[in-house]
């Protein structure tokens, strides 16, 4: 594990001298595909150094870590173009995915909570510092303030855990069982606001919208999927807690779930339409995984890694719209299969994925959670019903709004996309489709 760490930090070192933009992006695939080749097909921890170590659910979010990371700066081609610090900004994606990779390979509780918010670092300077509008500074400080303000009553309950157990090892501490629903709030508290559970999902939404793409990409790619990791992680010694209290946090997912599908379908900002199906799917994500059933963690595990590849795939091409058009608005952005014709496929592909059409791992994760959901109560089936058929009704009212209909006056030609951009998309909709084939490896780590 400490190889790739080497490798991260030499690459900050490189990012500091002019015009490595594209040396360090082709460095960071590189990389990429030097860790696929390093499949970890055990659910044990393998690979130890001396606090980090990789098991089967590490192994897939370190993986999408650096794949999301190395089409970030595939995607942030307008930064460099206009020498927008170019060098800060390579410097801010590096430290962010050194701080993912530690955070998604630590063995102890403690090294993980210390990685997790250190990530926060990274992400606010890039909302903060390549953001588009001036309420960038308001979304910044809502993310902040949401996230440590759950984040602290979490430290209690890990030096509680020490004191107690005398160990921080998620291993170990698994032989625990706690039944104490003080305890349980602590840990869990944290992690419902990552997620984002409904009620607390507000940062979300204006952090996605103010961020640059690559903010939105990293957000909507990996740290929505720190919240699931850290409660698949905790829930080993928290299940007595988690039996008797988890009806709770099931009911407000899928009825949040549900509520927030129609605030979807209100959405004129296609930004902040794609954020909040993030909430949509992470709702019934977290459903899946309260249940504490083999199936919901298997289920949730699998659709966080397709909704951060399909998610940050939407953004993109949210995104190439923008830069384009100058504008987010699904009142100027009509008729986009006249102006590119091409993207239109893109939007229809990754579209189709958001909504869970086969042959996507999206399926495969929404089957497995409907699985969960159901055999735990039945009374489910109904919001669970409304969910599905207003998630398909919200990504068709995005396609269809942004793609058909008379063109906005204001534009007047046809542009294509170029081929940086085509790649972008095909990088995201690949794995999402090529997954499905090998899906043991994100359902079988029980």
């Amino acid at each position: 594990m400490l190889k790739f760490l080497l490798a991260i930090f030499c690459l900050i070192l490189i990012s500091f001298m002019n015009k490595m933009f594209w040396t360090v992006q082709n460095i960071l695939f590189v990389l990429s595909f030097l860790f696929i080749i390093m499949n970890y097909s055990s659910n044990y921890f393998l690979n130890l150094s001396y606090f980090m170590g990789c098991d089967m659910i590490s192994y897939g979010l370190i993986l999408l870590s650096f794949w999301i990371c190395s089409l970030m700066l595939l995607a942030s081609e307008s930064v460099e173009k206009y020498g927008n610090y170019v060098n800060f900004f390579v410097v801010n994606v590096l430290f962010l995915l050194l701080f993912l990779y530690l955070t998604f390979s630590s063995m102890g509780l403690f090294q993980f909570y210390l990685f997790f918010e250190s990530s926060l670092i990274p992400t606010l300077f890039l909302i903060m510092g390549w953001g588009y509008q001036p309420e960038r500074l308001q979304a910044g400080v809502y993310l902040l303030f949401y996230t440590l303000l759950a984040s602290l009553p979490m430290l209690v309950g890990i030096f509680y855990l020490y004191s107690d157990c005398n160990t921080m090892n998620f291993y170990l501490l698994s032989n625990y069982s706690y039944m104490n629903e003080l305890l349980y709030l602590c840990m869990i508290l944290a992690f419902l606001v990552k997620m984002p559970m409904f009620f607390v999902h507000l940062w979300l939404p204006k952090a996605h919208v103010e961020a640059p793409v690559s903010g939105s990409m990293i957000l909507a790619g990996i740290l929505l999927k720190l919240g699931g990791y850290g409660l698949l992680r905790v829930f080993s010694f928290l299940l007595k807690t988690g039996l008797k209290l988890n009806f709770i946090w099931v009911s407000v997912s899928l009825v949040g779930g549900f509520l927030v599908s129609l605030i979807c379908l209100r959405q004129t900002d296609l930004k902040a339409l794609i954020a909040y199906s993030s909430v949509a799917h992470m709702g019934i994500v977290l459903s899946g995984l309260m249940t504490l059933t083999c199936w919901g963690f298997s289920g949730s595990y699998s659709l966080m890694i397709a909704h951060g590849l399909c998610s940050s795939g939407l953004f993109c091409l949210a995104n190439v719209s923008y830069e384009r058009l100058g504008s987010r608005s699904l009142l100027i952005n009509k008729g986009l299969l006249n102006f590119m014709p091409s993207m239109t496929l893109w939007w229809f592909l990754l579209g189709s994925a958001n909504m869970a059409a086969p042959p996507t791992l999206n399926l495969l994760g929404e089957i497995s959670l409907l699985n969960s959901i159901v055999s735990w109560s039945w009374v489910s089936m109904f919001m669970l019903a409304l969910l599905s058929f207003f998630s398909a009704a919200y990504t068709l009212y995005l396609y269809s709004y942004s793609q058909h209909g008379k063109l906005c006056s204001g534009m007047y030609s046809s542009s294509g996309g170029v081929s940086r951009e085509y790649l972008l998309m095909f990088l995201h909709w690949f794995p999402l489709n090529l997954l499905i084939m090998k899906s043991e490896s994100c359902f079988l780590w029980l």
